[in-house]
């Protein structure tokens, strides 16, 4: 796990809750796996700039924010 892994997954389930988003709800939405999404959130995996933006779009928000 890389710090910067940590940090990205930290902030998009802080955003994820910010909105009151189930996980499961969020990887639907980006058609993502749901057990993918929580190696995402818990900084497991490297995401691509691709999913990052999907993500931001589910999320509402701008791809910057969920930047360290």
């Amino acid at each position: 796990m890389s710090e910067l892994s940590l940090k990205i997954g930290h902030l998009i389930r802080e955003k994820r809750k910010e909105k009151n988003i189930t996980q499961e709800s969020l990887s639907l939405q980006c058609g993502i796996d749901r057990s993918y999404m929580g190696r995402i959130e818990r900084g497991e995996v490297n995401i691509t700039v691709e999913k990052l933006y999907e993500i931001a779009l589910a999320l509402e928000s701008s791809p910057k924010e969920l930047l360290p």
